[in-house]
């Protein structure tokens, strides 16, 4: 199995008047055109760079992928500016095609925590007039924001539950340390409750939202309170990540789950499934 070289750099993919966003562009050294993939940190919606999923990315570009991990705005900018950029970054790099050495018609997403989150909201929703009200230049080429394929990382799929998830864990004798500020971390971002039912996959899913579907690969950690619970105001007798992989399929989606431990899941045994996967559907 071959493994590529690959050089690295930042780039300015979008500015809001003075503020410049960067993306860090992984390119392996062949003749291409390659597949590409567009990464998304986590940080619950708050916190974190591009530099969040560096792991994942350098093991992406040896395997033949070019990977555009994005900064985006987020934490007191709020719901829905980072789709805004996401939808923007994703048009831009296939914009690039020629430049950056990819085919256009072989693009992916793959996200990290809140990133996950936000790369199955965006693949969803590709054509939203809110995620896609940012022009290209002038004289761009004539593409969407549509992927074929999202890869999630222990993804908060369902910021209300895990919103509320939080809240209990709070009143608890001795709060997990996940638990602490993060009330706070919601209420920075999406402002209301009403914001995290509207940009929700599980509850797009379950009202029946007429939605982009593309190839999906869920990775979980286990044991991971923070993302793999029960959401207590479901009738759903399992765990999120099964909730939303049993809505996904019934909606006719394709999706596969992948259980690692939760110690090791930033290493190989995450990355090489992602590798795989993205190989599978973005050949």
């Amino acid at each position: 199995m071959p493994s590529y070289e690959f050089t690295s750099e930042d780039v300015v993919y979008l500015r809001h008047g003075d503020r410049e966003l960067q993306a860090r562009l992984y390119r392996p050294i062949g003749a291409g055109p390659f597949p590409a993939v567009v990464d998304l940190h986590g940080g619950a919606w708050n916190n974190g760079d591009l530099t969040g999923t560096q792991g994942l990315d350098e093991a992406l570009a040896k395997n033949g992928f070019v990977v555009a991990s994005l900064n985006f705005r987020h934490a007191a900018d709020g719901y829905p500016t980072t789709l805004v950029d996401i939808n923007y970054g994703i048009r831009w790099l296939k914009a690039h095609a020629r430049e950056f050495n990819i085919d256009p018609n072989r693009v992916g997403s793959a996200g990290q925590s809140s990133g996950g989150h936000l790369a199955m909201l965006a693949a969803m929703r590709p054509s939203d007039s809110r995620y896609a009200s940012q022009p290209l230049p002038a004289g761009s080429p004539k593409v969407d924001a549509t992927v074929r394929a999202v890869a999630m990382s222990w993804p908060v799929i369902n910021p209300l539950s895990r919103y509320r998830h939080a809240k209990r864990a709070m009143k608890s004798p001795n709060p997990p340390a996940f638990a602490i500020g993060m009330e706070e971390k919601h209420d920075t971002y999406w402002k209301t409750e009403a914001a995290m039912i509207e940009g929700n996959p599980i509850l797009i899913l379950e009202r029946g939202e007429k939605v982009q579907m593309p190839a999906a690969l869920w990775v979980q950690g286990r044991p991971d309170m923070v993302h793999d619970y029960h959401d207590e105001d479901s009738n759903f007798p399992g765990n999120e990540p099964e909730r939303f992989v049993s809505n996904y399929r019934k909606a006719g989606g394709d999706i596969e789950i992948v259980y690692v431990p939760n110690e090791q899941r930033s290493s190989a045994v995450s990355f090489d499934p992602i590798a795989a996967f993205f190989k599978k559907h973005l050949a």
